[in-house]
């Protein structure tokens, strides 16, 4: 391959990655789709694609969508022990972030409730809310019409805005409630970690990577009692972790969250949604293979001091 045509791909290969990523909320398979992409791009006749960025546009999309309805993803999406994949704000994948509709597109809360669309669904909703393509031209990625594109996106904005029923936080106002939630729920003052919930509160958790399914809560009583325990340092906990752990307050995916770190390896993320003064959603993330990314891109971060140390 000349080297004209490499620099055409990596162009936009970063491009790539951010729609793999939302379109599969997992970094690690969007690599692999942009790479799969590329060596579609290397065997193709280049001098037949007109528009290089929107070829590559369409074969990405369309291998996303290929994985997404593999029977192996289906099987493992719908077994209940899926987690989008958390990614440290200023990560690339993260990109693009300059309306409110993008950055909300890559939210932890987005990616999960995205899981409840159809493969076409969920691409529309990307292509348009995260990219602003236009319905033609998203007619042409996913060869259908323009009436079905119009449908899917509407569809898909229905079932995404019925749970998003509370705007964004201020972020210095988020990180606030949860600081004192973190606060709250290492010092058993239960009461108070109640009083920071929203009445419809719900937390996701994988069992530290260890559950076959994901553990859900649902109540206010129910998610502080699940926080408590969880929080709760103990000697197993410790084991379990590889030693004592340094907990960091960072930016996951545009949202407040707790890092877990031992010996400066990350072995857990919470990450928050906070609406209303109060936490409305956590999602609880311990897996190792989920937090490889986060874990590198943390290697390469400044956390500054922990708000708990020696935990």
């Amino acid at each position: 391959m000349d080297s004209t045509a490499v620099d055409q791909f990596e162009a936009g290969r970063g491009r790539l990655a951010s729609l793999a990523y939302r379109l599969l909320g997992s970094a690690a398979d969007a690599e692999d789709a942009v790479q799969d992409t590329f060596l579609r791009w290397q065997a193709a006749d280049r001098e037949r694609i007109e528009v290089p960025e929107a070829w590559l546009t369409k074969v990405a999309t369309n291998l996303c969508l290929d994985r997404l309805r593999s029977a192996q993803a289906r099987h493992e999406r719908s077994a209940g022990a899926w987690l989008p994949e958390p990614l440290l704000d200023g990560d690339p994948m993260l990109g693009p972030a300059d309306t409110f509709e993008q950055r909300e597109s890559v939210t932890l809360a987005v990616l999960t409730l995205l899981e409840r669309l159809s493969p076409a669904e969920r691409a529309v909703y990307v292509l348009r809310e995260a990219f602003s393509y236009s319905h033609a031209e998203i007619a042409a990625i996913l060869d259908i019409t323009e009436s079905a594109s119009q449908q899917h996106a509407h569809r898909a904005r229905t079932r995404v805005a019925a749970e998003r029923r509370r705007g964004a936080a201020d972020p210095a106002s988020a990180r606030r409630v949860v600081e004192e939630f973190l606060a709250a729920a290492t010092s058993g003052r239960t009461d108070r970690l109640v009083a920071l919930l929203t009445d419809d509160v719900t937390a996701v958790s994988d069992g530290a990577g260890l559950a076959r399914r994901l553990l859900r809560y649902r109540s206010r009583e129910r998610v502080a009692s699940f926080v408590r325990a969880g929080f709760k340092a103990t000697p197993a906990k410790r084991r379990l972790a590889g030693g004592s752990l340094a907990m960091h307050l960072a930016w996951v995916n545009g949202t407040p969250a707790v890092v877990a770190v031992v010996g400066g390896r990350v072995v857990g993320a919470v990450a928050f949604e906070v609406g209303d003064g109060k936490v409305a959603s956590l999602y609880g993330i311990a897996a190792t293979d989920r937090l490889a990314r986060l874990d590198e891109a943390w290697q390469r971060h400044d956390p500054g001091v922990p708000v708990i140390d020696g935990w």
